[in-house]
């Protein structure tokens, strides 16, 4: 007798709570059917398993650190001299006056790239930089520009980078999740920069954390369980059982997909995330590396010794997302403590990487979505430029003491070796070891694919 035919279980187990489960073991036959349904589930293909790249990999993993709100490129990496000299002149749009920065920019390292006061020490790191400076986008609207960044799209909704380079190479470690994301932003798109879209769902981000709140203290819910080890393996058993009797009647269903490895997923993570959460156990010299114990350091710092542990652990794609940098006003001041609350973490950093050995095989980009303008809003604030900005890149597979592209005289628009964002997207998957056009899913009837049919390699940069 099957299980399904029990009046008193039949409703349940389309539902797969915990009560269904607690009744069908109740049932004289529900052992019995739980038997049965492990025997015949068929054992699936790992999804998140390690896979070969098309070429030789630069890089074997990214951190990517997200300024969210478009920070300023002409106060930051790209230095403008005649900006600062025409300081109150009028700007390309009428009633508007070019401002010049109001920082100092100075040579660093033996390249001599160009890098503003706000950045002193990441500045130490200049030889290991490679500034993109010819960046463009779409258009200059935060939400549109922001997944843009993330998905190659702000039209549609489409998998995010994360989620397609987990896609694309699986993961080292299976107890953890192989895309996680940081404090991503409750706004600019949610959860689709972190998604998976038409991937299978186990492709998406794990999110730690929420935006605006301190990174201290924040968990992965429902990691704890009352049962034993034992115990709590034998309902999992059982569930999955379910979960696939179910798959295997629909044939195709991608929310009981996603649930069969999500918490498959879930019951692995239990043993290791806690763990690596827990910055205790570093110590007191790499804690004040990455600036945690100042108040202005302490938050970001955290979420970058989290990714380094994160990576460390085997996670293949990391994003840490920091905000606010929308200065339309007080720009004299808010970008200053937007950069001092950067600045000492991303150093720590790329100095614990580069100790580690792991520098080598990671690669580290910093990008926001789009750039400010060079004239001035308001007196003391910077307007929305999607025409250009500045990214940069350090490590694995890309050129040191590097600055590609260039902007015309005041910042306005990328003039030399403009770079798009499916250009931008085609290159993180290449020095991944991934051919963009050859990366593709299979969805309502076509391959698709992050760069679409666009983006073109910057094989200038590359090591």
């Amino acid at each position: 007798m099957n299980s399904e035919n029990c009046p008193d279980c039949r409703p349940e187990h389309e539902a797969f709570s915990r009560r269904a489960l607690l009744k069908t073991l109740s049932c004289g036959f529900g052992y019995l059917a739980f038997a049965g349904l492990a025997t015949r589930a068929a054992a699936a293909e790992n999804p998140l398993a390690p896979k070969a790249p098309h070429f030789p990999a630069r890089a074997k993993r990214v951190i990517f650190l997200t300024m969210r709100g478009g920070p300023s490129h002409v106060d930051t990496f790209d230095y403008k001299p005649q900006l600062t000299a025409d300081t109150g002149k009028p700007g390309k749009r009428p009633g508007t006056q070019l401002l010049g920065s109001k920082w100092k920019f100075s040579q660093s390292g033996k390249s001599g790239l160009w890098i503003s006061e706000l950045f002193p020490n990441v500045a130490k790191h200049a030889d290991e930089l490679c500034l993109v400076r010819s960046m463009q986008t779409d258009l200059p609207s935060h939400p549109q520009a922001f997944m843009k960044m993330h998905t190659g799209s702000f039209q549609f909704v489409r998998p995010s980078l994360g989620a397609w380079s987990l896609y694309g190479l699986g993961t080292e470690n299976e107890n953890i999740p192989g895309f996680i994301t940081i404090t991503p932003p409750n706004g600019f798109g949610g959860a689709q920069n972190y998604g998976s879209a038409f991937l299978p769902a186990i492709y998406q981000g794990q999110r730690i954390g929420q935006d605006n709140r301190s990174i201290a203290g924040a968990e992965v819910r429902n990691l704890e369980t009352s049962l034993s080890p034992a115990a709590q393996r034998t309902e999992l058993e059982l569930v999955q059982a379910l979960n696939r009797e179910k798959l295997a009647r629909d044939r195709v269903n991608p929310a009981v997909e996603g649930v069969i490895e999500s918490y498959e997923l879930a019951f692995k993570m239990q043993g290791q995330m806690p763990q690596l959460m827990d910055l205790a156990k570093e110590s007191e010299a790499t804690q004040k590396l990455y600036g945690i114990g100042d108040a202005a350091t302490d938050d970001f710092g955290r979420k970058c010794l989290l990714a380094r542990r994160f990576i460390e652990a085997g996670v293949r794609f990391v994003e840490v997302s920091h905000g606010n940098w929308d200065h339309h006003f007080n720009l004299s001041n808010a970008l200053g403590n937007s950069a001092r609350s950067v600045d000492l973490p991303i150093a720590g950093l790329l100095s614990d990487l580069r100790s580690r050995g792991l520098l080598k095989d990671t690669l580290v980009v910093w990008a926001g979505e789009f750039g400010r303008t060079p004239h001035a809003q308001g007196g003391d604030g910077r307007d929305h430029n999607n025409k250009a900005f500045t990214i940069w890149m350090a490590g694995a597979g890309v050129r040191g003491g590097m600055s590609y592209g260039q902007t015309d005289d005041y910042g306005y628009e990328a003039v030399e070796n403009k770079v798009q964002i499916h250009d931008l997207h085609a290159t993180l998957l290449a020095l991944l070891g991934l051919d963009h056009e050859k990366l593709t899913y299979r969805y309502a009837g076509r391959d698709f694919r992050l760069t679409d049919v666009h983006g073109n390699v910057v094989k200038e940069i590359m090591a």
